[in-house]
């Protein structure tokens, strides 16, 4: 399992690094232009900049999911091919047209009558939906990218086949999930409306699960209970209208707050934490990510670059950053600070509800950020440091003596040729894939593997992490070697 969530995190590398640019966009474009998310006319040239901007990095924020079902279908694929990137769309188009509200409402009437379950598929297209999918997709593509059908079905052999299987997998998940997902929806909208008379500990207990749940989607069923009207609550509906405590029955802001020094500071202390621990020759790598997602969460509160940069990395980690969360919460909520966030918890929202009638004791956003600036960096630190978690830049595949492994033969195709031979043949080898400096193969049988023959073909090393998975240390000509052996398979 472990495994396979790492191998979940790093297909997810590439599109989480298209956000933070996106995110950065968004924040200037909603600080020149706060009717964007707040409602108002947009006249003159700095709104209508802003405007444009808004627009211009929502266009991916907006459509995260679908970024997730190409990169996850594609980058989990055995040889990151196009084809399961295609299967993967399929399957979100399938999924997410099957379980729309239309389509629903018309298989089951009833379902119109409860809002509960119409509110929860009209929350279908989230990026666990999205993840799902490309699981899907680069399943079905590594399963049967060669498969043989009849001669009278032949056009759909080999890799035609695989959007057709991706489709018929999804036709099936959707129907599980049409009982499954309002059940999972409603379970979570009963344990908001438990948790509100808690008080402050009930804020921290909701953004810890808001943080917990951000994978699959369904904080925003949480969110429907605490910031808007479903349940008669609101705080960011009677926030945003000019409301003040004495106008509901609890400290209006208190759901919102905490996520202010979380993601303007902690964030940062955090994304520090990683860069610092990171491997020697993958730090600009580690700033290159988790950096811009820093700025990205300060600015304007966009989280979903730096969470999805490691949550499937380090899982534990994860569970310790959304902890983090429901402690500055209950803290914040004592202290009385009180903040309003009309799109997130970024610096744009916090001056602009500071004039609002529920801020309360703004200024406290410096003390409460430099300790979870503090608190975010040491725990962290101590964490990846401690236990050993594969953040960004700490990946088993980057060790840095492997990059200075050299190829004592120039020679790709002999080298191919010979590690080929010593593991037993191309009837042995099951799936092909390399990395910075490894090639990574499954095969079926571990008693034909003969790694002197392998080592002889000049190569620094060979690994077995299990009985069918063999790794070849080449160094950072791997690639000529990967694609000379996949011609040979």
């Amino acid at each position: 399992m472990m495994k396979f969530l790492q191998k979940l995190g790093k297909s997810l590398m590439l599109p989480v690094a298209c956000l933070p640019i996106c995110g950065i966009l968004m924040g200037i474009g909603y600080a020149l232009c706060p009717a964007t998310m707040q409602g108002g006319e947009i006249t003159g040239f700095l709104n209508l900049l802003g405007f444009f901007l808004v627009k211009a990095g929502g266009a991916l924020i907006d459509n995260m999911a679908l970024l997730f079902v190409i990169g996850v279908g594609v980058g989990m694929a055995d040889d990151h091919d196009g084809t399961a990137g295609l299967a993967a769309l399929a399957s979100w188009l399938m999924i997410t047209n099957l379980l729309s509200v239309g389509t629903v409402t018309t298989l089951m009437p009833s379902v119109a009558d409860n809002a509960n379950k119409t509110l929860a598929f009209s929350a279908i297209a989230n990026p666990f939906i999205g993840i799902l999918s490309g699981i899907i997709g680069a399943s079905c593509y590594n399963k049967f990218k060669t498969a043989k059908l009849p001669d009278w079905l032949s056009f759909f052999s080999g890799k035609r086949c695989v959007a057709i299987v991706s489709g018929v997998v999804s036709i099936v998940v959707a129907a599980i999930l049409l009982f499954v997902w309002p059940v999972i929806y409603g379970i979570l909208l009963a344990v908001g409306n438990g948790i509100v008379s808690l008080g402050p500990v009930g804020a921290g207990i909701y953004a810890f699960l808001n943080r917990l749940l951000i994978p699959t989607g369904l904080h925003h069923a949480l969110n429907n209970v605490f910031w808007f009207d479903t349940v008669g609550l609101g705080d960011l509906k009677h926030f945003w209208a000019g409301d003040t405590s004495a106008d509901v029955t609890w400290s209006l802001g208190m759901y919102m707050s905490g996520f202010f020094p979380c993601m303007m500071f902690g964030i940062p202390g955090a994304a520090l934490a990683m860069i610092q621990t990171a491997k020697e020759g993958k730090k600009k790598v580690a700033i290159g990510l988790v950096a811009s997602a820093a700025v990205c969460a300060f600015v304007c509160g966009v989280t979903e670059p730096f969470e999805f940069g490691f949550m499937f990395l380090a899982p534990a980690l994860y569970l310790i950053y959304a902890l983090l969360y429901g402690i500055f919460t209950v803290i914040t909520t004592l202290v009385g600070f009180r903040a309003g966030f009309s799109f997130s918890a970024g610096a744009t929202d916090l001056v602009f509800s500071s004039s609002l009638p529920a801020a309360q004791s703004t200024w406290l956003i410096l003390p409460l950020g430099a300790a979870a600036f503090v608190v975010f960096y040491l725990v962290f630190r101590f964490a990846i440091v401690k236990f050993d978690l594969k953040t960004p830049g700490r990946e088993d595949d980057d060790v840095e003596t492997e990059k200075k492994a050299v190829l004592s033969n120039s020679d790709y195709a002999e080298v191919a040729s010979i590690i080929l031979e010593g593991l037993g043949g191309k009837a042995n080898v099951t799936s092909l894939d390399n990395c910075i400096t490894r090639l990574r193969l499954e095969i079926k049988d571990y008693t034909l593997v003969d790694e002197k023959k392998i080592k002889s073909a000049g190569v620094a090393g060979v690994m077995r992490p299990s009985k069918t998975a063999v790794q070849v240390i080449v160094g950072t000509k791997v690639q000529f070697v990967a694609d000379e052996m996949k011609k040979m398979l």
